[in-house]
């Protein structure tokens, strides 16, 4: 009887396997092409009979790229944003989470869905909004007019993860730590924080991507200092009207997504663990 069921379940199971198979087929796709782009010699990016591949690949975009004098700026400029986006906005996010999940007060519902409703305006229709204020401010052509419309952006999707993983511990683990001898402080740092580590994660992976590839507030705030532009910004320096430059443009996204890739590799152990099992009431 066993062996029937097993195999009438492989028919699905391997129609199951080929399906995740073409799917990540296709979204892995773009990125081989931005990479073979990059590889590329300049005669067969320009060719109107485009091929899967190249029989003479080269590193001469990626020489274009590292050779502008301002790569590097740019590059240092991104890690500052991206960086102090995924600290500030993880930290308030999980002071936040806990504050709307362990305690009562009054507008508590009403800001929870405050959060929620911030998800659903779009950026576009709040950059020229967020340039006046970033203008009254004094913030315009620096770093500080990136980082902080990215973690109030960041804040909302971040808050409303942690309340989750905050939610899923105990209060009786809270509430025997009390009788220990651990104060609130402690709790909250030594025994909450290491267990909605992979919420905290996970919405870190989101603030640093976004943070990252943001094109639209760098355009838009950084207007005549280009030593405050990020790596996005590098992108223009190879697109050019009449004649861009598409392997410097194909190379120097490539180099943008390699930081991208090592981060999630670094966290992706934390980011697929999960509070099953961790705690038990």
């Amino acid at each position: 009887m066993s062996r029937v069921r097993l195999a009438v379940r492989r028919p699905w199971r391997l129609a199951a396997e080929v399906t995740v198979l073409l799917v990540a087929a296709v979204v892995a796709f773009p990125l081989y092409w931005m990479v073979l782009g990059a590889l590329r010699p300049a005669g067969e990016i320009e060719s109107t009979e485009p091929r899967p591949w190249t029989a003479s690949p080269t590193l001469d975009s990626f020489r274009r790229v590292f050779e502008q004098h301002d790569f590097g700026r740019y590059f240092v400029n991104s890690l500052v944003v991206a960086g102090s986006v995924v600290l500030a906005s993880a930290l308030i996010a999980f002071l936040a989470a806990t504050a709307v999940t362990r305690f009562r007060f009054r507008f508590r519902t009403t800001l929870l869905i405050m959060f929620l409703v911030a998800q659903m305006v779009p950026v576009e229709a709040l950059t020229i909004p967020l340039f006046f204020l970033m203008r009254d401010f004094g913030l315009l052509n620096t770093l500080g007019s990136l980082i902080l419309p990215h973690i109030a952006f960041s804040l909302p999707f971040a808050v409303w993860m942690l309340r989750g993983f905050v939610r899923a511990v105990p209060e009786s683990l809270e509430e025997a730590a009390y009788l220990d001898g651990a104060s609130r402080a402690r709790f909250l740092w030594r025994i909450l924080l290491p267990l909605v580590l992979p919420g905290l994660v996970a919405t870190s992976v989101f603030s640093f991507i976004s943070a990252w590839n943001d094109f639209l507030f760098a355009k838009s705030f950084i207007i005549s200092d280009t030593s405050q532009s990020t790596l996005p910004m590098a992108l223009l320096v190879f697109y050019k009207p009449d004649e861009p430059d598409w392997g410097g443009v194909m190379a120097a996204s490539t180099v943008m997504t390699v930081p991208v890739l090592v981060f999630f590799v670094l966290v992706q152990r934390r980011l697929v663990s999960g509070l099953g099992g961790a705690v038990k009431d």
